[in-house]
């Protein structure tokens, strides 16, 4: 059942109650922090990833903590309102003095806070997609997700092997959509690629069928590429088969890279590629891929506890969350600064998204073999096999 869109503040270990308040029990506590969009347009992503960093929390104190300080999970809910966000996080701050962040379900909501984390020079990793939110390097902000550079590229390459190079594209406004939409601009000429049309919709539209009316009508069209989340894609892809338009392959972005994408879209989701984490087709890995593990343990421990099926947008908070502890485990203390630096030292984390090796250069840590191009056949999703 989801909490209101209100405070939402978890003490880990329940069995701590009250008496977290007094100063000895308080000293054995670290507080880390989240703003999640739990409620809202944006809940697809922050639900799972509210509910993964519940669960992990207290798996986490359950086994003692880190370096014997059990963390005391402090989570507020922005609605997906950039402004709430941003506000949330100056309480994260000054008010209830965290020495770490991890969330940012949107690129708005991230983009938002992030002068609050950079200022108080308080480590922040983000779940949002945007390549924005890591480039330029910032040096306190950190993001687990795949970048939407690497999605384009990803499609790219695929529409490349595929011999497909005149595409149209048809893009969300909001933050995600927009900077996505930007990058496949910027890459699309190093794969040969033309964009022939271009066509826009916002977030509360609930129709696209003029827009993809007036792609359908240019002749040179060999594939469509929609750069977006939430709904919205849902919507093109019910629009695109209605007007039978399935002839032509549609490409969607790793931003509806759930199975609510497909329940979304219905029988008009069949056929539909796009670039996503491991995380979706464990069950289907070799068993010497190094990902295996991480990922089908993962998905069990979700679906068993969350009665739901898993996302990858759960997985990018599993990552940041356990990127966090190593880094804290690592640096033997609480002072941000250190934990910070330890952080950017991460080298061979396995995660859900792929294996994070980052940099002061780089503070995702990820490239292209972190993604898997996927198709969706039968109302699930296979893998795609490199050069087709």
């Amino acid at each position: 059942m989801k909490t209101p869109s209100a405070t939402r503040i978890l003490f880990a270990a329940s069995a701590l109650g009250l008496a977290l308040c007094t100063p000895a029990l308080a000293q054995q506590t670290v507080k880390v922090g989240s703003v999640l969009s739990v409620t809202g347009p944006a809940s697809f992503l922050g639900e799972p990833e509210d509910k993964t960093l519940r669960m992990y929390v207290d798996k986490i104190n359950a086994a003692g903590g880190v370096a014997g300080k059990k963390i005391d999970l402090v989570i507020y809910d922005d609605g997906g309102d950039a402004n709430k966000a941003r506000t949330f996080a100056t309480r994260l701050i000054e008010d209830d003095k965290v020495i770490a962040m991890v969330g940012g379900s949107t690129t708005g909501t991230t983009m938002a806070m992030i002068p609050v984390f950079e200022e108080a020079q308080v480590p922040f990793i983000s779940f949002a997609g945007a390549v924005d939110v890591i480039d330029p390097v910032r040096k306190n902000v950190f993001k687990t997700p795949h970048t939407d550079k690497m999605a384009c590229e990803k499609i790219f390459e695929n529409l490349k092997a595929r011999k497909l190079t005149n595409i149209a594209m048809i893009s969300g406004t909001d933050g995600f959509g927009a900077s996505m939409r930007g990058q496949c601009v910027k890459v699309a000429p190093n794969y040969g690629i033309t964009i022939a049309a271009e066509e826009t919709y916002g977030p509360r539209d609930s129709d696209m069928t003029a827009q993809l009316t007036k792609i359908k009508g240019v002749a040179s069209i060999q594939a469509v590429v929609n750069p977006g989340f939430g709904q919205g894609p849902a919507i093109v892809t019910r629009n695109y088969a209605q007007l039978g338009m399935t002839g032509t392959p549609l490409y969607q972005s790793h931003g509806v890279a759930s199975k609510s994408f497909i329940e979304l879209a219905g029988p008009a989701a069949e056929g539909v590629r796009l670039p996503a984490a491991a995380l979706l087709v464990g069950d289907k890995l070799p068993d010497s891929d190094p990902q295996k593990k991480v990922v089908v343990d993962y998905k069990k421990t979700y679906e068993e506890t969350a009665k739901q099926p898993v996302s990858t947008f759960g997985g990018h908070a599993f990552d940041g969350l356990y990127i966090l502890v190593e880094a804290m485990k690592r640096a033997n203390s609480t002072d941000p600064k250190k934990i910070r630096d330890e952080i950017e030292k991460t080298k061979g984390f396995v995660g859900t998204g792929g294996i994070v090796n980052m940099s002061p250069t780089d503070h995702l840590g990820l490239d292209l073999s972190a993604f898997r191009m996927l198709e969706i056949k039968g109302g699930d999703w296979t893998m795609i096999p490199a050069g087709s």
